[in-house]
């Protein structure tokens, strides 16, 4: 089902990036499957459009990761082009060999005072052009929308309060989302057609563009989710299948035991992060080095993945499950500098996995270390307590006490597995005692 590993993984793609003008350029997809539908991005003008800085991807290569074949259209390109350059940037699409299927083809703005996103479907090449660099030619153009049948959706990123007027949303007959930066309403007004989102941590409306100051990592990554929502739905994908990729790369990781298979199912520059002992790799270097020598090679022949539940998004994949193993070696990605003990031990595990196209991108790993500790036998029942007890409690001068460890043993991974395998609540009886 998954490739032979006695042989060399297939290579990461390299960019085929082409000038089809100046200011225009056409990047076809970035994922194993190689073909997908088209997409149009407006950006600003910048020198590298395939920089990759601390693991963000500029607009042009991330969403040729996500699997399709983009046009990138630079601010400069856009305002002095002769002629309708978002029909000839389909016309290109429709040449291109890696660009299906054809008929749907979504665009991404990112203009001066505000980014949209439309995503349109083209029924032939005289589609409706879109052009718009500030909220106040939005409102222009907003209400005449729904005469173009092409446009099925748009995303609009702006400031709160922004500069978008409730006349421009007045007969609009596709489905808006608002992507704020700020601090909105308790209650955000939400329609059939209408969702705002507000991001009270972005400082600007260009929270969602890289390689400047006012990006914001996160908030970038949530709109971005949004934004695949949405126009996956109407243009009908790319579609992947998340938990094949997920499991394969697993396998990869615990059962044929590859780094190089295990890399090979993941982007350009991914990263892992083992949230509780700080391991794992940021890029594909670090990553690589950490799969080597302190994970792949690090686990025990008797570790078992135990999947307790599955969540999956349009980009993601959410796991619960109970990690089990003997820990008789050392494996540093979990227990830094413990020699091993050879107990047996069961940790409930979560894993945030972000699936970019057809590859991984993240894993975000957390677990019980508590629950470890305890279960290797160590970790004391009680601890002395170093501070000033409250008054309430106050008790003779000169005396010592000891508080009881709210952590549990092997007891937490019963728990995960079944809601009545022990009584809720028990730790509430804990209490301080005198020594």
């Amino acid at each position: 089902m998954f490739n032979d590993i006695s042989k060399p993984p297939p290579p990461l793609p390299s960019p085929e990036l082409t000038e089809i003008m100046p200011g225009v350029s056409l990047l076809r997809p970035l994922s194993r499957l190689g073909t997908g539908p088209g997409m149009i991005i407006l950006t600003h003008d910048y020198q590298d459009s395939l920089a990759i800085n601390e693991g963000v991807p500029s607009p042009l290569v991330k969403w040729a990761e996500e699997g399709y074949a983009v046009i990138e259209i630079q601010a400069t390109a856009l305002t002095t082009a002769k002629g309708d350059i978002i029909k000839f940037a389909v016309e290109t699409l429709r040449d291109c060999d890696k660009c299906e299927p054809k008929d749907k083809v979504g665009l991404v703005g990112q203009c001066s005072y505000f980014q949209t996103t439309l995503c349109t479907t083209l029924a032939s090449l005289t589609s409706t052009a879109y052009k718009a660099y500030e909220p106040k030619l939005w409102n222009t153009v907003a209400s005449t929308l729904s005469n173009h049948h092409s446009i099925v959706a748009a995303t609009v990123y702006a400031d709160a309060p922004n500069e978008l007027s409730s006349e421009s949303l007045a007969g609009l007959s596709i489905p808006v989302i608002h992507h704020l930066a700020g601090k909105g309403p308790a209650v955000p007004p939400k329609s059939d057609l209408l969702k705002q989102y507000f991001y009270p941590n972005a400082k600007s409306y260009k929270f969602a563009t890289p390689f400047q100051p006012s990006f914001h990592y996160n908030s970038e990554n949530i709109s971005h989710t949004r934004n695949l929502t949405l126009l996956k739905e109407k243009m009908g994908g790319p579609y992947f299948d998340l938990e094949f990729i997920w499991e394969e790369h697993t396998y990869y990781e615990f059962a044929d035991r590859s780094m190089e298979h295990t890399m090979s199912t993941m982007v350009q520059e991914p990263y892992v992060n083992h949230i509780p002992t700080m391991t794992g790799g940021i890029g594909r270097a670090k990553l690589s080095h950490f799969y080597q020598h302190n994970f792949i090679f690090n686990n025990s022949a008797d570790t078992e993945l135990e999947l307790i539940s599955r969540t999956k998004g349009i980009d993601r994949i959410i796991d619960e499950f109970i990690f089990k193993f003997t820990h008789d070696q050392m494996i540093d990605w979990m227990l830094p500098g413990v020699p091993p003990t050879n107990k047996k031990v069961e940790i409930p595990f979560t894993a945030v996995v972000n699936i970019r196209g057809d590859r991984l991108y993240h894993e975000h790993i957390a677990w019980d270390q508590s629950s470890v500790l305890q279960q290797l036998g160590l970790l004391p029942e009680y601890l002395p307590f170093p501070y000033r007890l409250p008054e309430e409690m106050a008790a003779a001068a000169n005396k010592s006490f000891e508080y009881r460890l709210p952590v549990a043993g092997i007891e937490t991974a019963h728990k995960m597995r079944d809601r009545n395998a022990g009584p809720s609540n028990e730790m509430f009886n804990f209490k301080i005692r005198e020594v």
